[in-house]
């Protein structure tokens, strides 16, 4: 678990391409604090250390993460936001991040105001429902509130300290990046189905399940 509070930006050595996937080596400050099976949030996806010394540390990508987020285009001396995962007892100063990827969205505008820049997204249609305004994003492993929402476009502010420390200061139109929606809200959803599930459809509407004359009976209106 993350909190989206990136500590740093590293930077890709290599990457080599393995039987299952990839192999990738980045070099980060706080490399030489890291242990074998240690996880760590590069680019917003929790990744798990296999090996680290002084200067960088390295980690197995399996083919999935590869095809469904931003990782398999990395390449030799591409930066990436860091994040250690998050210990018991730590402040939570962003939202609860888990490094589990929703997908990856489109760099769709980048406009300069008086407190910094506004950066809208296009995200995939599947996701726009998990978005609400002053809720919050992860872009790239970066919490972020959402200023506004209209459509598949998500509105978010970047402040001069996120696009000085982070990989924000970098984004261009036309630009992927991975994000990671409300976790709460995905599981209220799934909660949600199972109840509508159990309960079955509505009598007298077995396919719509609106609302009923029997049903609005239950309500309290009669005749």
């Amino acid at each position: 678990m993350f909190t989206g509070l990136v500590e740093c930006k590293g930077k890709v050595i290599w990457r080599r391409r393995t039987h299952g996937g990839a192999a990738i080596r980045i070099a980060a400050p706080f490399a030489s604090q890291l242990e074998h099976g240690k996880s760590v949030s590069v680019n917003g996806v929790c990744q798990t250390v296999v090996r680290a010394d002084a200067a960088a540390f390295e980690v197995d990508v399996v083919a999935q993460t590869l095809s469904v987020t931003t990782i398999g285009e990395l390449v030799s001396g591409n930066e990436v936001n860091l994040e250690r995962a998050l210990r018991m007892g730590d402040r939570l100063g962003g939202h609860m991040v888990a490094g589990h990827v929703d997908g990856v969205a489109r760099v769709a505008q980048l406009r300069a105001d008086r407190n910094g820049t506004r950066l809208t997204l296009e995200l995939p249609a599947e996701l726009v429902r998990y978005v609400v305004q002053r809720g919050s994003i992860a872009v790239d492993g970066v919490s972020l509130t959402v200023a506004e929402v209209a459509g598949e476009r998500v509105t978010v502010a970047l402040i001069p300290e996120t696009l000085r420390a982070t990989l924000a200061g970098g984004y261009r139109s036309g630009m992927k990046v991975n994000v990671e929606t409300d976790l709460l809200a995905k599981h209220q959803e799934k909660l949600l189905e199972g109840r509508r599930e159990a309960s079955g459809p509505p009598d007298g509407d077995e396919s719509a399940g609106g609302l009923t004359e029997k049903r609005l009976r239950e309500l309290g209106f009669t005749e």
